[in-house]
């Protein structure tokens, strides 16, 4: 069985911005199940922008694959936040390059004047905080969808 193509579905690939808060469930329920190594992320402090190679679980195809019986599948996605003035992290070892981290959630909140903090809550408690001036983000699909590893849909048993 080959991979699927944007070109045997009606969609195409996805680019989407959320610049208010009202814009972030939607990009979050999309990078829910995301996974990434630990070197697919990279703050460039002079541009004041962090960006994450993601590959995601394609939430908008899961129903249409289950009806039709066929493999779920995933696409690499760039996630990239601008105006980006500190990054911390916590529970996860930066220095281990064969780290895979999960993504759960995205998380904002909101600061003074439309600052405020971006956080990618990732599973085993690990999370990634970015202080940004304001919330400027954006979800860009960079590849075709591929079949996911596991054929299956991610499953959290709750």
């Amino acid at each position: 069985m080959a991979d699927a193509r944007f070109e045997d579905g009606e969609e195409g690939p996805l680019r989407l911005m959320a610049q208010e808060a009202d814009d972030l469930p939607v990009i979050s329920a999309l990078v829910q199940d995301a996974v990434l190594p630990v070197t697919e992320m990279r703050w460039d402090v002079r541009r004041r922008r962090f960006a994450a190679l993601v590959n995601r679980f394609r939430w908008e195809d899961g129903a249409e694959a289950e009806r039709q019986g066929r493999p779920f599948e995933r696409v690499r996605s760039l996630l990239t936040v601008s105006g980006v003035t500190a990054v911390r992290s916590q529970g996860i070892d930066r220095k281990d390059p064969d780290l895979i981290l999960s993504v759960l959630a995205l998380d904002w909140a909101a600061g003074a004047d439309g600052a405020g903090r971006l956080t990618l809550v990732l599973a085993g408690d690990g999370a990634i905080a970015l202080e940004v001036e304001a919330l400027d983000l954006v979800l860009e699909d960079v590849s075709k969808p591929y079949l996911a590893p596991s054929r299956h849909r991610p499953d959290h048993g709750v």
